[in-house]
């Protein structure tokens, strides 16, 4: 099934602001639009039934993506991204029990996920000092007692991350220790209903902050402050954080993944962003655009990159079917000419969730040395990327939309138009 809202190349991108109002609801997200109960325990047994896959006797998360994902339960999440200050442990067959960074159990209160809440033994060296070896150990009991007391004899344990300090000494209770982000990663991919509406609220945040973005876009504006901008939107609508500060201009475009700065964006430059935002109730809004800055026409080759880059977004979107093979999707999507491939980027689609997630589909160039094969499934979320940039050129495009894989092909969730004046 083919986007079904792309831009015709007649179609205006100049919207009021009563359109944009009245596209997006100007929601700010004060109640769920779902059952966040249901949503919590669906996700809860899709991380169970993995480790029932693997038979293992339990999960032990420490990424505050994976442990919001099992819980959603949250506390300082960037910060706790730093330290091993925070984790959960999942029974396969028992208990949840939300180790946290102090003795606060109000902030687990009236969730349906957690059984047990207890402050953390930390032992990283910044709030452990000489007492990390000590205190790693504390920790290792804690879990070791968690296994024997729910694991029936198996003392299988995945864990997501962990320091060799936190793995010696369970491993010395003879804890065996196996890759717990093949767990999380198989069990974000598929969506339930009520995280898909949980989905589409993020997306319409992203959308308005890019609103935002767009109104505010006129020469003499930095790169920082136009991606405020974004944030500013997030936040005050009820969303979290933004993984990345992707957003570029001009002779910044070219190669990729310059993230903003305090130049200033003049008439007529290209500017591109990579919106990266994790929303309300946590979920991402991946979605890439190029705009041209100010009133000017843009140029012959701003056109051509940017119709190649539109091209191929819309070819890949085209491509995707459920039951498809990555292989077939990698070999089967829009083939970069030679002079797009040394900046091309790293993947052609990626999962998107909490955060991008499994699977990252390469290019048909990279497939046979960096790709891994599965299969599309109903329920998959995914980001569909480009970027067309010559290696030396002046300028790049940057587009990405933010697709579902339904039972008869593809939705695409993201809504911001693409701009009919860069299209040839």
């Amino acid at each position: 099934m083919a986007n079904p809202n792309p831009m015709s190349p007649g179609q205006s991108t100049t919207r009021p602001a009563s359109d944009t109002s009245r596209q997006h609801g100007a929601m700010e997200y004060t109640t769920p639009p779902c059952d966040l109960d249901e949503v919590r325990l669906y996700r809860l047994e899709r991380i169970r039934n993995e480790l029932r896959k693997h038979d293992y006797a339990g999960g032990l998360f420490f990424d505050p993506v994976n442990t919001r994902y099992a819980t959603d339960t949250t506390n300082m999440q960037i910060w706790c991204a730093h330290y091993e200050t925070r984790c959960v442990f999942v029974a396969t067959d028992g208990p949840v029990v939300v180790f946290d960074y102090g003795n606060y159990p109000h902030l687990v209160e009236d969730v349906p996920t957690v059984d047990e809440y207890r402050a953390l033994s930390s032992f990283y060296y910044f709030t452990a000092g000489d007492r990390v070896e000590a205190k790693a150990e504390k920790f290792a009991d804690d879990i070791a007692e968690l296994v024997t007391a729910h694991g029936g004899g198996n003392r299988r344990l995945a864990v997501d991350r962990l320091s060799w300090e936190g793995v010696r000494p369970l491993l010395a209770r003879q804890i065996e220790i196996f890759d717990g982000l093949e767990v999380t990663e198989h069990a974000r991919v598929i969506k339930s209903d009520g995280e898909l509406m949980l989905m589409r609220a993020a997306i319409d945040v992203c959308e308005q902050g890019m609103t935002s973005m767009y109104e505010a876009l006129e020469p003499g504006i930095t790169e920082n402050a136009l991606w405020a901008k974004l944030h500013e939107t997030n936040i005050a609508l009820g969303g979290e954080w933004i993984e990345t500060r992707l957003l570029c201009s001009g002779e910044r475009t070219n190669p990729w993944f310059r993230e903003c700065s305090m130049k200033t964006i003049n008439a007529g430059e290209m500017v591109c962003f990579d919106t990266d935002l994790i929303g309300p109730y946590g979920y991402c809004a991946d979605i890439s655009r190029a705009w041209l800055c100010g009133d000017n026409e843009p140029t012959p080759e701003q056109r051509r990159l940017y119709s190649l880059a539109y091209e191929q977004i819309q070819h890949n979107i085209d491509v995707l079917q459920p039951g498809k093979t990555f292989r077939e999707v990698a070999f089967e999507s829009w083939q970069l000419p030679d002079e797009f491939l040394a900046n091309r980027y790293g993947s052609l689609i990626h999962g998107v969730g909490l955060a991008d997630e499994w699977p990252s589909i390469k290019h048909s160039n990279d497939f046979d040395t960096k790709g891994y094969d599965g299969t599309l499934q109903p329920g998959m979320t995914l980001c569909v990327e480009s970027y067309i940039g010559t290696d030396g050129g002046a300028e790049g495009v940057k587009l990405e939309e933010q697709i579902l894989i339904t039972e008869t092909g593809t939705e695409t969730l993201s809504t911001w138009p693409f701009e009919s004046k860069l299209l040839n």
